[in-house]
């Protein structure tokens, strides 16, 4: 057999997976981005109040996402994509950033990492029954693994312990309000683009934040420029760009898989904060997020044979 009978398939193969490895990035530089976040709170937060900050992220990236938006002449999202817009702009752009900002203010990280890391594993369950996520067996190893190496990535990273029952609500309903809203956006990438989607999920976010805007006006006056700056970089980069290639993964997979992908982020979080803020890891921090990557390594992985049906990519909206 000729070598030139052997090169469509290949070429094929490579065609048939490049949408695969597209998605692989997408969701690679979000958890990048949103690893980075906790670094830049970490500054913007002594300087800003939690509903302060989220409005000021929100602004910055519905500013850049409409230009985006604009640039690119997409239109307005489809009727059908609105409900699932709408829900997931209230409770992930919106509730999720406000009261998980004000939540780690009340209890010390290794509870947040308790509560707000229940989040992929409610993406699960409210993905299996409402949207018909399977859920393999290797999905929940992944994640029972992932979930153990945040919590001792939490732990090792505490200070003093503290925690209230405020601050325990406060993260549960994060948690809640993150998983809702990765549920409900799911369904309007069906008929939406990956930016519309964030787009206007963004608006309604910041929309929602709005009664926060004189403590932004006030606290935008005395806040030091590294703080702002951080600010505008959460709006920019871990908000309108990491949320939009979130998306774009997500039109291409399961909700519960992009859920598990997000235990990356408590491994990332401890080499960055080794990099920019020189606190070194400890042994028990540097071994919970090895967990957390072994377990996303376990819980995206499929049985040798089985392909995962990829969804046909959603409409360019133009």
């Amino acid at each position: 057999m000729s070598t030139s009978s052997l090169s469509p398939e290949p070429a094929a193969r490579r065609s048939a997976r490049r949408p695969e490895l597209l998605a692989a990035a997408a969701a690679t530089f979000t958890v990048v981005m949103w690893a980075s976040a906790f670094v830049s709170i970490r500054s913007a937060g002594s300087a800003y109040s939690p509903g302060a900050l989220a409005l000021g992220r929100l602004l910055a990236g519905a500013l850049t996402l409409g230009v985006i938006w604009a640039v690119r002449r997409e239109g307005l999202p489809p009727r059908a994509a609105w409900p699932g817009i709408a829900v997931s702009g209230l409770l992930w752009f919106g509730v999720y950033m406000v009261v998980l900002n004000w939540g780690e203010q009340q209890v010390d990280a290794g509870t947040a990492a308790l509560l707000v890391n229940m989040g992929p594993i409610l993406v699960a369950l409210l993905g299996s029954r409402l949207l018909g996520d399977p859920l393999p067996p290797r999905l929940l190893a992944g994640m029972a693994v992932s979930f153990a190496g945040a919590i001792a990535v939490g732990f090792s990273m505490s200070g003093e312990g503290r925690a209230s029952v405020l601050g325990v609500a406060l993260c549960l309903i994060a948690a809640v309000g993150y998983a809702a809203g990765v549920v409900a956006q799911k369904p309007a990438l069906g008929s939406a683009s990956a930016l519309q989607v964030t787009t206007f999920g963004c608006l309604v976010g910041a929309v929602l934040c709005l009664p926060f805007a004189g403590q932004l006006v006030d606290e935008l006056g005395r806040a030091p420029a590294s703080a702002t700056l951080n600010m505008l970089y959460l709006g920019v980069f871990p908000t309108a760009l990491a949320f939009t290639t979130w998306a774009y993964a997500l039109a291409r997979t399961t909700a519960s898989r992009m859920g598990a992908t997000t235990y990356a982020v408590p491994a990332l979080v401890v080499v960055m904060s080794w990099l920019a803020l020189d606190e070194v890891p400890g042994a028990v921090t540097l071994a919970g997020g090895a967990l957390c990557l072994a377990g996303v390594a376990v819980a995206r992985s499929r049985p040798r044979g089985r392909a995962e049906a990829v969804p046909a990519p959603a409409p360019s909206g133009k």
